[in-house]
């Protein structure tokens, strides 16, 4: 069993990425020393994400751009027909090695398609990145607080809860009518029924045809040996950094900023860089019941025969692939290598699904509806988003987009009555988990039966009810009292 343990640093005001304003994008930050992947699923299906072992919650009431944590259920998802041509492109240029020319930004821009005309092609890339504050985490030493806790307390990890299995589908079991020999009938009543018969082919032949259509699995199972160019796709754990931080990864990386994001080549550095995709407070973990490379972080590195030209950052995580950043080489933007990389993500997803069925969701960060060009995000189908107060999903649908069109921040979930059930009330306080000092670990009631009253106890509850009971009662709070 893995420990959490976080420093909480409270609210946060920095300049927003979306509006471009100063000082308005308002939120509550936190530093990651470690997290235990299934808290790190909690955390998420609250609303935080992570930039590196930097935690973020938007406070969505009052910042100027509400983002809202958006997932797709990869069990569910459906290939658009901009997806086919993306995926048709790429098998093309497999096979002949032909360059054709990338489509125009209204083609790319179809039904369920992930633009990346503008620019912002991959599913969290144009995320800007949290500007982290200034205050330094309180150095400690990781491995020796988790031995403590773990010999303190062994908690169980909640594991997520398999879906019922659903029934199959069942086909059509019609019969051909038998033939008759009754009185002839009318000839106007005969051509009626051919009429209607001629209809029925009709439609068996469009429902056999449904049936044949191609996955997304067929599509990226095309590959062959015969091919021009060779795409192969590495899954590499975040901590190799030998891997991770190679010189053919960084050169990508500075190329992709400068050309993409206009960055500052010389705040694209390798200690940057490390900061960002690479250092993860996830601890990679291998149960028995889950995926054979376990949970953790990992990068997804795209080798176009001898080249690297794309790498994906995930998380693997209970119930989910969550994609963190996606960078590429734009001189292969004419491959759509955004939308591309993010049905690779599913595709992965899927295949994991086969041995762990409740790893079945794609999540792709957070979806602005009041910043137009981050909505591309909406466009997969079977797409949910996270209600920010009773943190439930809610089918992303056209009647949400009306709502959100209407005012930028909404409950969304249209229950009234609906609660948080994983909301921290002060009878939880006594149970919440402190790291004391580098050698001791105790619940708040232990610490202030020991202590006296505690100065942080109001800082402390805050980001108890962020993190919601669960986590509160697992992970270690870093007292800096």
């Amino acid at each position: 069993m893995s420990v959490s343990i976080v420093q909480y640093y409270g609210s946060q005001q920095s300049k927003c990425g979306y509006c471009a304003g100063t000082n308005c994008s308002l939120s509550h930050g936190m530093h990651a020393y470690r997290l235990d992947c299934q808290d790190y699923q909690d955390l998420i299906d609250r609303g935080w994400r992570r930039c590196g072992k930097y935690c973020y919650k938007l406070r969505n009431q009052e910042t100027c751009c509400p983002c809202y944590t958006i997932k797709c259920d990869g069990l569910e998802f459906k290939l658009s027909k901009s997806h086919k041509r993306i995926l048709r492109r790429m098998n093309r240029f497999l096979r002949d090695g032909k360059r054709e020319s990338k489509p125009e930004a209204g083609d790319m821009k179809g039904d369920g398609d992930l633009d990346d005309a503008t620019g912002a092609s991959e599913v969290t890339a144009s995320e800007p990145q949290p500007q982290l504050p200034d205050k330094s985490p309180v150095v400690i030493n990781v491995e020796q607080v988790a031995s403590l806790a773990r010999a303190q307390k062994k908690t169980p990890i909640k594991q997520a809860a398999a879906p019922p299995a659903e029934p199959p589908t069942l086909g059509s079991n019609k019969s051909a009518a038998p033939i008759s020999n009754t009185p002839r009938k009318k000839a106007k009543q005969m051509r009626l029924e051919r009429r209607q018969a001629k209809l029925g082919d009709t439609a068996s032949t469009s429902t056999k045809s449904l049936s044949q259509e191609k996955s997304l699995r067929d599509f990226l199972s095309s590959d062959s040996e015969t091919n021009k160019h060779q795409l192969k796709i590495v899954l590499v754990e975040s901590s190799d950094t030998q891997r991770t931080c190679a010189d053919a990864v960084i050169e990508l990386y500075r190329k992709y900023q400068i050309t993409i994001h206009n960055d500052n080549p010389a705040r694209l550095t390798l200690a940057s860089m490390q900061r960002f995709l690479v250092n993860s407070p996830l601890k990679n973990e291998k149960p028995n019941d889950g995926p054979e490379m376990g949970y953790g972080s990992f990068h997804q590195q795209y080798w176009l025969d001898d080249k690297l030209i794309a790498v994906g950052v995930i998380d693997i995580l209970p119930g989910c692939v969550s994609s963190v950043y996606f960078f590429y080489d734009p001189d292969y933007s004419f491959l759509s290598l955004g939308t591309y990389g993010s049905l690779r993500e599913i595709d992965l997803l899927q295949s994991l699904a086969e041995k762990v069925p409740a790893l079945k969701y794609y999540y792709m960060g957070f979806y602005i509806h009041s910043c137009p060009k981050m909505r591309y995000k909406g466009k997969l189908s079977a797409s949910y988003l996270l209600c920010p107060e009773t943190y439930e999903w809610i089918p992303l649908t056209d009647a949400i987009r009306s709502k959100l069109d209407e005012h930028k921040y909404q409950r969304l979930n249209p229950n009234a009555d609906a609660k948080d059930v994983n909301e921290f009330l002060m009878e939880h306080l006594d149970e919440v988990m402190l790291l004391v000092d580098a050698k001791s670990c105790a619940t708040y009631k232990q610490y202030v039966q020991r202590c006296g009253p505690d100065p942080d106890a109001d800082t402390m509850i805050e980001y108890s009810k962020l993190v919601g009971k669960d986590c509160a009662r697992r992970m270690l709070y870093v007292n800096t009292s």
